[in-house]
This record gives structure tokens, C-alpha cells and sequence, in this order.
């Protein structure tokens, strides 16, 4: 499974000296994310994320993280209309952060505001919402985003936390999800790894208790049901190769 963040082309530090004139117009579509198959998701999207993406656990080490898979093949985004518009209901925050990104320092200790200078919405002719005041000072819309970051890199660590204790807990298994299309082509995606629902049942009381008691014991069902949404991709995958009839389920090892 592809976890590149490709979208990000010409990623620079925020300053009031180079950006001071910048506007961002955000009503440009989603078309930068096209070629994307997954992206990071934090643990408080999944009730909303669940009903409409597989979600599973990927990366290893400070990479370990939970994705919303979008696509079965590599660079292929299922969820990208032909205008570029988005066609699902529920936006990753990864997604609609764009073209705002923290850039972590060599040491890790330490982020910096980026901009994608690159996103057709990013413009110097007074498009969209500015940046900077006459002044120099931040805009309220320049604030709302810097909240969004800082609440969605919070977010992140706790995600990150959270996929650490499963693997500890050794309740990861890898999966590979096997989708038959109507016309009879067969496609794969692998490099994930899923709960194991049959150690979750055997897992320790202690331990379960410790996952209910933070509101993460919900969050892994959560996960778990939402990988009945790769039968739904059967149909998106089927029509994005120009297959017709039925859409028999996808097999899962």
C-alpha cells in the first residue's frame, strides 16, 4: 500500500517576508490528491471515516499510523470525481489541511508551518483569503489554520500512541484484501495489518480495560467494521476500468 504524500510538490516555510501578499483560494477541488491510494487518519475521524473507508494500520515505527485507504492500486484515488471534486462524504483532515503542512525539524523536536507554493490555489492576485495583514500580522485565516495544524498534529501523536499499544499488545496481523471485478480481473492490496479480531477476544482484562477506560476499545471495533468497505470499492474499482454487471464482495486473508 502507497503511503506517499506526493500532493505535497513544493513545500516551503511559512514567513511574513516571502508570503506577506499570498492568498489562498481553498475552492480549487481536490484534484491534487488523485494519485493518492491512503492517507494518515487520526483516531477522532473514525466514527465519521469508518462509514465510508477501509481503515488500517501501516508504516513501521514513528511512521506507525492508522490510513483510510482510498484506492486499490498504486496512485489511484477511487474517491476523485472527473471534475476533481471529492465523491464521499467525509474529507480526511489530512486532505483538507493541504496546502498547509508542519515540516519536523532533523532532530524531531521542533515544527515549521509549510505551504505547498505549487497548489493552483496559492496566488498573488488577491484570490481566496490572505495570508498577512497590511501589517504584517497574522489573519484570522492564517490563525484558524494554524489551530487546525496544531490540533490535527495532537491528534496524530495520539494515533500514532494508539498503534503502538496494538502492536505491543501483538494484536496486528498482516491483511491483503483480493477484489474480483465483474468481467473476472482480480486486484490485490497488501502492506497493511488489521486487528486480529480473535486476540482482541483473549486479550487480558487488564488490558481491555485500559482500552475501554480511554475510549479506544470502540475505536478498534470502529476499525474493524469499517473493513466491510472494501466491498463498496468493488464498485468505484469496477467502474473506474469500465466494468458493468454485479459487484461480488472482495476475499480478505
Amino acid at each position: 500500500m502507497s503511503q506517499s504524500i506526493a500532493f505535497y510538490a513544493n513545500a516551503v516555510p511559512l514567513s511574513r517576508e516571502r508570503h506577506r501578499d499570498v492568498h489562498v483560494a481553498q475552492g480549487e477541488g481536490y484534484a491534487f490528491a488523485r494519485s493518492i491510494n491512503a492517507v494518515p487518519l487520526t483516531l477522532v475521524e473514525f466514527p465519521q471515516a469508518a462509514l465510508e473507508y477501509p481503515i488500517v494500520i501501516a508504516g513501521e515505527g514513528e511512521t506507525l499510523a492508522p490510513f483510510a485507504v482510498l484506492g486499490i492500486e498504486d496512485r489511484q484515488n477511487l474517491f476523485i470525481d472527473e471534475r476533481g471534486g471529492w465523491d464521499g462524504r467525509y474529507i480526511p483532515a489530512f486532505v483538507r489541511r493541504y496546502p498547509f503542512v508542519f515540516a519536523r525539524s532533523e532532530d524531531g523536536r521542533n515544527f515549521t508551518v509549510c505551504i505547498d507554493e505549487a497548489f493552483v490555489g496559492v496566488n498573488r492576485e488577491g484570490k481566496g483569503e490572505a495570508l498577512f495583514d497590511a501589517e504584517g500580522e497574522r489573519t484570522p485565516y492564517l490563525e484558524k489554520v494554524l489551530a487546525f495544524l496544531g490540533e490535527y498534529q495532537r491528534q496524530h501523536v495520539r494515533s500514532h500512541q494508539l498503534c503502538v499499544r496494538l502492536e505491543a499488545l501483538e494484536l496486528l496481523e498482516p491483511m491483503q484484501a483480493r477484489l474480483s471485478m465483474p468481467g473476472g480481473r482480480r486486484f490485490g492490496l497488501s502492506g497493511f495489518r488489521v486487528v486480529n479480531r480473535e486476540r482482541l477476544r483473549r486479550l487480558a482484562a487488564v488490558d481491555l480495560e485500559k482500552l475501554a477506560r480511554n475510549d479506544e476499545l470502540e475505536l478498534v471495533h470502529a476499525h474493524l467494521l469499517s473493513l466491510l468497505n472494501f466491498d463498496r470499492m468493488v464498485g468505484r474499482l469496477a467502474a473506474a476500468h469500465g466494468d458493468a454487471g454485479g459487484q461480488p464482495p472482495p476475499a480478505a486473508d
